[in-house]
């Protein structure tokens, strides 16, 4: 029977396309789906045909892009949220039965290897569905609280509260990465946790997660005028300590900016597809003498990797999931929709026809 997989054919074309099934390798196993997670901002880019790497190619060797691009299309490995169980096992590290956290895309199965895939073996009694923040999606906002923590204590962290204990935090963007961020700093000891976002739908959400927010649109109150009165330190000395920046917008970035205290530091955690034109250096990115430090989950911070690994970014997250998983189940997960939906899901979020916080896709 073969498998299907979800892919983009091409520009602002969705398809399932069928995959002959492979067979399992000796030391492997078959992952057959059981959830799949969307990351539209992402997954978007390469329907709407804005990914920076579906124009340009990335030189690995050099850091840079330029190099001719890769064929852009089909794009066949789409999602990176996947929850399943294992079958037809041929190692005894993976047993039959066991569930698991893994990114190899949207699709209704997929043969892996524990030598070549990234598995988190999900624990009893946690909601199989909240697996899909396992593997990728939580650890990149554990990352993110790592890299303040390396930004104040360089490579002596010892916890992932070392960038938030006792900290007044500022959270740019009530998406996914956003809510779910907020949620790791008020876990790991913040003094306060304020979420900002011009959407009152998202800005719900975060509130039903017992987090307070301010509104960002352009007819609100200046938001970095509020904390900056509410947040004191010293004379001229105000703002938030840590920003973690969540929106790929640059008006989001300039506002993580100006919320900052003097020689405070950004933890940039949006992707940018468009670029940041609207950034303007000139203003509190100079005169506070400030920083931005991107904090994807490609690399953790420098002098780290040997005791923070992604596997313990995923024993954060899961920390989390146990803590707060019914809260995250009601308040993020807003729609789960059969896998055959998924073609016209993602077409009604590209043209703005559906607004959604997490999409779930279930098999």
């Amino acid at each position: 029977m073969p498998e299907r997989n979800l892919i983009v054919a091409g520009p602002g074309r969705l398809e399932i396309a069928e995959v002959d099934e492979e067979s399992v390798p000796d030391g492997g196993f078959r992952a057959r789906t059981l959830f799949s997670g969307i990351s539209a901002g992402t997954e978007l880019t390469f329907l709407k045909g804005t990914n920076p790497a579906l124009h340009a190619g990335f030189d690995p060797a050099l850091g840079l892009f330029g190099a001719p691009p890769d064929q852009a299309y089909p794009v066949n490995r789409l999602g990176y949220m996947e929850v399943a169980r294992i079958e037809d096992s041929r190692t005894p590290a993976y047993p039959d039965g066991t569930v698991v956290a893994m990114t190899y895309g949207h699709r209704t199965g997929y043969v892996g290897h524990p030598l070549r895939d990234r598995v988190v073996v999900l624990p009893d009694g946690l909601d199989p569905l909240l697996g899909v923040y396992a593997a990728h999606m939580g650890p990149i906002c554990a990352n993110g609280l790592l890299h303040a923590a390396a930004d104040r204590f360089g490579p002596a962290v010892r916890s992932l509260g070392d960038g938030v204990l006792g900290a007044r935090v500022a959270v740019v963007g009530a998406g996914v990465v956003g809510l779910l961020t907020a949620l790791l700093a008020r876990q790991h000891g913040a003094a306060s946790v304020v979420v900002l976002d011009p959407t009152p739908q998202r800005r719900a959400a975060a509130e039903a997660l017992g987090l307070e927010t301010l509104d960002s649109s352009s007819d609100a109150d200046d938001p970095a005028v509020i904390l900056k009165t509410r947040w004191r330190h010293a004379d001229g000395d105000r703002g938030a300590d840590v920003v973690f920046q969540c929106r790929g917008q640059a008006a989001a970035l300039h506002l993580g900016l100006r919320l900052l205290r003097p020689q405070g530091t950004v933890i940039d955690l949006a992707f940018y597809p468009g670029g940041a034109d609207e950034v303007r250096l000139g203003e509190e990115f100079h005169h506070n003498g400030l920083g931005v430090r991107c904090a994807q989950i490609g690399r953790v911070p420098r002098g780290l990797a040997h005791s923070w690994d992604r596997e313990r970014l995923s024993a954060a997250t899961l920390d989390l999931l146990r803590a707060d998983g019914e809260a995250i189940r009601k308040h993020l997960v807003t729609a789960v929709v059969p896998f055959e939906e998924g073609p016209a899901l993602l077409t009604d979020l590209a043209e703005r026809r559906r607004q959604e916080l997490q999409v779930v896709l279930s098999f």
